[in-house]
């Protein structure tokens, strides 16, 4: 079954109703900023040669969301956090969306400007007590 992609608002209006949002950029990248609430678990690691999986990935995952939780995936652009969303939904996870245009915002296939997070004028935080990475991991 194919993942549900919401915009910006849409992702903000599922939080409001108690949805969490699972933040899977790198460390530095969550740091910088990123959604009031989000609870950081990366899909890759930044190293110095590049992006490399996270190999903690899928354990975190299962041992700090039920499955039956209701997550919204974001990124930075929104490539990582779908296949993020892919995974989860392989894992049974059955309320998994993703967030279109994810933190910075994307291109759709004909070029046009997807707004994210950040642009869309919604909540950024830069601090984030219990939510993570280091934290989450534990």
């Amino acid at each position: 079954m194919p993942v549900k992609r919401v915009k910006p608002a849409e992702a903000a209006a599922l939080l409001q109703e108690g949805w969490k949002y699972v933040d899977v950029r790198s460390v530095p990248e969550f740091e910088a900023g990123h959604p009031a609430g989000a609870v950081n678990v990366p899909l890759l690691h930044l190293q110095p040669g590049g992006m490399v999986p996270n190999p903690e990935f899928q354990g975190v995952v299962e041992k700090v969301f039920a499955k039956d939780e209701k997550l919204v995936m974001g990124c930075r652009s929104g490539a990582r956090s779908m296949r993020a969303a892919e995974l989860l939904a392989s894992w049974g996870y059955a309320n998994v969306v993703d967030m279109a245009g994810g933190f910075e915002g994307e291109r759709d296939l004909s070029g046009h400007q997807i707004p994210g997070w950040r642009p869309s004028g919604l909540p950024v935080e830069m601090e984030a007590p219990g939510r993570g990475w280091a934290d989450v991991k534990k």
